[in-house]
């Protein structure tokens, strides 16, 4: 899919923005959605810049990442999707089987637009195997927080998969990890999560 696909960017003034605000220290969506840019004033000891001031982003909800997981002849697979996001260095990376703000899809017209999204929310707790609301890197985003999931699904859940996704074992996403931009950050944190399970077990 990186090889589709290509990304063209370019800037143009705030001011041209369109359904979006500018306050005096915000830049806010018109319908309170998605993200604000927010300035904040740091101060901080033991640095070698003691304060400063920057803008940050700030979420407006928490965001959930899931991945779902199916035994698939006798081994464990995780449904990965390739994934489009802003600062991307290379068009697309893998990421969970799951990933947004579940605000933004908080209605069936919505969810039926983001595959496994309605599977993830509505799935039986002892489907879950591992499930943590954990905060994000605090330089770049402000209080943001992901709830973590690690979904097992049963034999009737589909293997086939719309086609940005695909179903790839443990040691396979691994193999990858060891290569800049292709796994993101999110799935990473949850395949933390999944050594950590089975260190524990």
């Amino acid at each position: 899919m990186k090889t589709q696909y290509d990304v063209y960017i370019s800037n143009i003034p705030l001011r041209e923005l369109s359904e979006w605000t500018i306050k005096e220290y915000s830049i806010c969506h018109n319908e309170n959605k998605y993200f604000e840019v927010i300035a904040v004033n740091v101060t901080i000891e033991n640095r070698e810049v003691s304060s400063w001031q920057q803008p940050i982003i700030k979420p407006l909800e928490n965001g959930i990442c899931a991945f779902v997981i199916k035994e698939i002849e006798g081994v464990l697979h995780f449904l990965v999707q390739a994934k489009f996001e802003p600062g991307n260095f290379d068009i697309l990376e893998m990421a969970p089987t799951v990933q947004c703000i579940t605000g933004n899809y908080n209605n069936e017209e919505s969810k039926s637009e983001l595959p496994y999204l309605d599977f993830v929310l509505t799935v039986c707790e002892k489907s879950i195997l591992f499930d943590s609301l954990q905060s994000e890197e605090g330089g770049r985003f402000y209080r943001e927080q992901n709830r973590n999931l690690l979904i097992k699904a049963g034999n009737d859940f589909p293997i086939e998969t719309p086609p940005n996704y695909i179903w790839m074992t443990l040691n396979q996403i691994k193999m990858f990890i060891r290569f800049n931009n292709y796994i993101n950050i999110q799935a990473r944190s949850l395949l933390a999560a999944v050594s950590f399970k089975l260190e524990n077990q």
